[in-house]
């Protein structure tokens, strides 16, 4: 499925383009952003190869990923999100907002949008996501999308020079759907 857009009613999920490469530096080049991410901060010519990658991996067929820019009403890049596809019908959430933009309720409303995607367009069964024991606000956010902890991954991640573990949650498809039945402050999505 190419393209793909999310409508929410902050954001918009999108596929990305070759002019979000300035944007894309406030999230991937910045070490504050990156200290919780499972990479190191990108250099521009970094960034530059790895948009180009990015934009023609959603193009493939099969598609491995739905790996979206989240951009703002006025479709500046101010972060990224990526449902991984996985075999039995699963996926791994990942996101990221630019710094400036922490606290405004963007990574929830972005997680929601695509976990709506994940479940109601792309049928997934579960959905997982990994995050850094120290990075608590990504914890409270996937608490407050009723994702389940299921453990600790040790040194799952090498990054900034250090081994790093893990917390793993995830969410299955009827609870998804129960939460969106009992929840009506949830965003609705529209995807094309």
């Amino acid at each position: 499925m190419f393209p793909v857009t999310i409508t929410g009613p902050r954001l918009t999920l999108r596929e990305f383009r070759t002019n979000d490469l300035d944007a894309s530096m406030a999230v991937v080049g910045d070490p504050e952003v990156t200290r919780t991410l499972s990479f190191e901060p990108r250099s521009r010519a970094e960034q530059t190869a790895r948009l180009a990658q990015d934009i023609e991996r959603a193009q493939a067929e099969p598609r491995p990923d739905y790996y979206l820019a989240v951009a703002n009403n006025a479709d500046l890049l101010i972060g990224f999100i990526r449902i991984g596809l996985g075999r039995d019908h699963s996926g791994e959430l990942g996101y990221a907002i630019r710094r400036r933009d922490w606290g405004r309720g963007y990574a929830t409303e972005a997680a929601t949008l695509m976990l709506d995607f994940g479940f109601n367009t792309l049928r997934l069964h579960r959905i997982q996501a990994a995050c850094g024991p120290d990075n608590h606000a990504s914890q409270r956010l996937l608490a407050r999308l009723a994702f389940t902890p299921e453990g600790r991954i040790r040194d799952h991640v090498f990054t900034n020079g250090a081994w790093r573990d893990s917390l793993l949650y995830s969410i299955l498809d009827h609870e998804w759907k129960s939460l969106l039945s009992s929840d009506d402050a949830m965003p609705r999505t529209a995807a094309g």
